[in-house]
């Protein structure tokens, strides 16, 4: 048995119900993790948890309130070394035989000091280890936003890239890509067709949303991430975090309609379902989650402030092509993943493909 210590990205559920589902499968190790805000209410009723912030975005009118991120992440690192010490103290404390981070901040640069192997294991760095053929008007946006993966939250010396699409990987990193994790509640779910629209937005909020859908569709909308009382407004249900009510949603819906995350994406995928995504312009990882979709026929990307009626008109009129693509693909890169974990773990280096 080895000891763990993995870092793990606070906000959001996604990078934390990824470092469960590992931990849970690879229970011959023992795990301790390292994280902030919401992934410490997911991680700490099976595993023990402790607490140091992590950088992260801040997000207003579908947009990234650069600013306030700026203004989040500027006492941490003026005081970077105080909580790299404070990383290193849980390190002789629980004596790691190695370390893994998802886009967590402080725990490969306390590896690094200590001299231990550190995986990073996340989706973002598709960005910076991979190579891209990018539009003309994504190039400066992936050059300036790929400063957070290339240099804030840098590729450690082994990484392991999760997602539904598979770029080739640059030769001076160290990488492999596999499909993505799904958790066992996901990979439970018998998928059907009972007509409704799930509508998911996790960052950040745009009223054109709502409007869209009432003057767009006939079909029932479920949707979730609007802070606001559980209620109806014509075809619009507004719904309150369950995720049981969620999942059933999302095995029985005709798509998806959400923002960039890589999480749903790949869920809806494995399900079936096509996507209408609407990433936030200035997250590249979103961006490019976007543009995969489309060019793999996967569904169609749009603006949010721009949503017509004839839109997702022609969005409809494509879904049984989306639908017979989708069905070509791998989408659950479990048993993979868990493999090449374990591999990490017990030798302390990625095996090479």
């Amino acid at each position: 048995m080895a000891h763990v210590l993995y870092g793990i990205h606070g906000t959001g559920h996604g990078h934390a119900m990824r470092g469960l589902t590992i931990a849970r499968r690879l229970s011959q190790h023992n795990f301790l993790f390292v994280a902030s805000d919401d992934a410490t209410k997911v991680l700490e009723r099976e595993f023990p948890v402790r607490r140091l912030p992590n950088l992260g975005t801040v997000f207003h009118n579908y947009k990234v309130d650069f600013s306030a991120t700026i203004a989040r992440a500027t006492p941490l690192l003026l005081k970077q070394q105080g909580y790299i010490r404070q990383a290193l103290s849980i390190i002789d404390e629980f004596k790691p035989d190695v370390c893994m981070t998802d886009l967590e901040y402080f725990v490969p640069r306390a590896a690094e000091r200590a001299g231990l192997p550190c995986l990073t294991l996340d989706h973002q760095h598709v960005i910076t280890c991979c190579r891209h053929c990018l539009p003309p008007g994504m190039w400066a946006d992936a050059l300036l936003q790929g400063i957070t993966p290339r240099w804030l939250f840098r590729p450690t010396s082994d990484n392991l890239i999760v997602s539904f699409y598979a770029p080739p990987v640059l030769p001076r990193c160290k990488a492999r890509v596999a499909p993505p994790i799904l958790r066992d509640s996901v990979l439970a779910l018998s998928s059907g067709d009972e007509g409704h629209i799930l509508v998911y937005q996790s960052n950040s909020i745009h009223s054109n949303l709502i409007d869209f859908l009432r003057r767009a569709t006939d079909r029932l909308c479920y949707v979730y991430g609007y802070r606001r009382a559980e209620g109806r407004e014509g075809n619009v249900v507004f719904m309150k975090k369950n995720e049981e009510v969620f999942l059933r949603l999302l095995a029985g819906c005709a798509y998806v309609i959400q923002g960039g995350s890589h999480t749903l994406m790949s869920e809806a995928l494995h399900l079936g379902k096509p996507i209408l995504a609407l990433p936030i312009g200035a997250m590249v990882e979103q961006r490019l989650n976007a543009l995969y979709v489309e060019r793999l026929n996967y569904g169609m990307q749009a603006d949010i402030r721009t949503l017509t009626p004839d839109m997702l008109k022609k969005f409809e009129g494509h879904l049984p092509a989306y639908r017979a693509a989708i069905a070509a693909g791998n989408f659950c890169g479990n048993e993979i993943v868990f493999g090449l974990t374990d591999a990490f773990i017990k030798s302390g280096a990625l095996p090479l493909a």
